[in-house]
């Protein structure tokens, strides 16, 4: 295969990477901006996503009834245990970040050991609802002009491009929820300052709890649909949770469009440095970024200064 059509595969290997990144990134921003807290266990709920996808698909019967059932069940279910966690831990920890920071370090090896125990150690596939491979046209330039071929290889699975489109959708509804409804507004409103919201009759408690699982459920609906392309496993959480966190930082804290600016950026180069160089490449050139930008900006590409 020749440059230009490895290259487009590639970018579309990193297109499927940037679209779980953007949602698992998304959850961890929408937390930090609205609560100020740092979830270190973000991860885990990912990984939990993935495992309790690969359970719920077999009890559901597998194939493409299993994998709805998964999707539908599971985010609803990691988001129900989330917002426990923030009534019974953070909440009694007056969400003081450095506190959070410790309690959330608690939660991830709390999930972890609980997934261990029930899931087992092995990585276990979940089957796709549907797989078909959809061969893609490339343009040549011939001596009569541009030319029309099919270069051998150069495809993509309907799953994959099925993933891409879901995730777009889910962050342009997350989106409107922000910008286009009362309970976006009445987020916002916490986000920016937490004690007029409360005097205003917000109950900043469910407010919190709402956001966390929300951004637990997010985290978890990204591990459900890569888990038909990437095996379950109970220590899955630790890579996607470092990426998470660059793509965060660089798009700025608190900022949803930075982190999908940032997740688009770091998942296109991560898929074609990974294809024409090697992942470990991809991770610290992802990590230098992160460097870069703390140094010459620390608060993020769409980030605001601290005052």
């Amino acid at each position: 295969m020749e440059f230009g059509p490895h290259l487009m595969l590639a970018a579309l290997e990193g297109a499927v990477t940037a679209a779980v990144l953007a949602l698992m990134a998304a959850g961890l921003s929408l937390v930090f901006g609205v609560m100020r807290v740092v979830n270190v266990a973000h991860g885990e709920f990912y990984m939990l996503g993935a495992v309790l996808a690969f359970v719920v698909a077999g009890m559901a019967g597998g194939g493409a009834p299993g994998f709805v059932a998964a999707l539908v069940a599971v985010p609803l279910i990691v988001a129900a245990l989330a917002v426990a966690a923030d009534r019974a831990v953070l909440r009694r920890l007056s969400y003081d970040p450095e506190r959070t920071i410790v309690a959330t370090i608690g939660i991830l090896y709390i999930l972890q050991q609980l997934a261990l125990m029930g899931y087992g150690p092995d990585a276990r596939p979940v089957a796709p609802p549907f797989n078909h491979r959809i061969a893609l046209p490339w343009i040549d330039w011939g001596a009569g002009g541009p030319v029309l071929t099919w270069p051998w290889g150069l495809s993509i699975t309907s799953y994959k491009l099925f993933v891409i489109g879901a995730a777009a959708t889910v962050l342009a509804g997350l989106w409107l929820l922000m910008t286009r409804t009362r309970i976006g507004l009445v987020m916002r409103a916490t986000q920016l300052d937490r004690e007029t919201a409360q005097t205003f009759g917000i109950p900043v408690g469910r407010v919190y709890a709402l956001v966390f699982g929300l951004g637990a459920g997010l985290a978890a609906l990204a591990g459900v649909l890569i888990v038909p392309i990437q095996q379950a496993h109970y220590l899955m959480g630790g890579d996607a949770l470092l990426l998470s966190f660059i793509v965060v930082i660089i798009g700025g804290l608190g900022s949803l469009p930075g982190t999908l600016i940032a997740a688009v950026l770091i998942g296109l180069s991560d898929g074609i440095i990974s294809v024409f160089f090697s992942p470990t490449l991809a991770k610290i050139i992802a990590t230098l970024l992160v460097a870069l930008v703390l140094v010459f900006r620390p608060q993020g590409l769409m980030g605001k200064p601290a005052r």
